[in-house]
């Protein structure tokens, strides 16, 4: 990834859309390549212009943000773009859809510039998961509703068979929220080893976040909500 972050924003309403256009461009370290004002648009400049980020609204006429999503980061040639969700209401079942099919995490939309700033940043930096109590607290609101039938769940359910046990115990503390640091304490081993056993595990299973990393933790019933 380059120096600068490469941003694509997508949104369907022109105050917002040209709010989150001008702060982006005052700041420095990252460009504004393209605006999108639906799903469709997103997937088509997505493609052509390649970004580091996306800004995806999630509710939106002629393509909402999950079905964008989806699309884009399937289509996606390596590195994938990083997209980052943002919505009105933090316990949305948009959202959690758009976690659901890879999403890297999400920001509300009336959060402050420096927090903006801040999650683009992170996202781009490889750092999945923002705000991690909020998305636990998300993910345990929907998961119950998404985990139906076996033969039923998500496209390329994941085999947890796969793992290895070391491997399932670290996707387990990061369904629960830890941070690789927190997790490296719990088992006692190094980031570094957790990273490699997360980042294996996500491999594995055909996981493109570690939001998405979450969320199957909880579908799979590695993680049980409440508990």
């Amino acid at each position: 990834m380059s120096q600068v972050i490469r941003v694509l924003v997508v949104d369907d309403q022109f105050l917002i859309r040209a709010g989150l256009v001008g702060l982006l461009k005052a700041a420095p370290g990252t460009e504004v390549v393209g605006e999108a004002v639906d799903g469709e648009e997103a997937v088509a400049l997505a493609g052509q212009l390649r970004p580091d980020v996306i800004l995806m609204d999630i509710r939106m006429p002629g393509g909402n943000g999950i079905d964008a999503t989806a699309r884009i980061l399937a289509e996606a040639s390596d590195p994938a773009p990083r997209v980052l969700i943002l919505t009105t209401f933090d316990l949305d079942e948009y959202v959690y859809g758009a976690l659901r099919v890879g999403a890297s995490g999400f920001l509300l939309k009336d959060s402050g510039p420096e927090r903006l700033l801040a999650a683009v940043a992170a996202v781009a930096g490889g750092d999945h998961l923002f705000a991690p109590s909020v998305t636990r607290r998300l993910v345990e609101a929907f998961a119950h509703r998404a985990a139906p039938a076996e033969e039923t769940v998500r496209a390329g359910a994941p085999e947890l068979d796969a793992l290895t046990g070391r491997e399932r115990e670290v996707l387990q503390l990061t369904g629960k929220g830890l941070s690789n640091g927190q997790i490296a304490g719990e088992l006692h081993i190094s980031e570094a080893t957790v990273k490699t056993h997360l980042n294996r595990a996500m491999g594995k299973l055909g996981l493109a976040s570690r939001a998405q990393a979450v969320v199957v933790a909880y579908e799979s019933g590695l993680v049980v909500p409440g508990l």
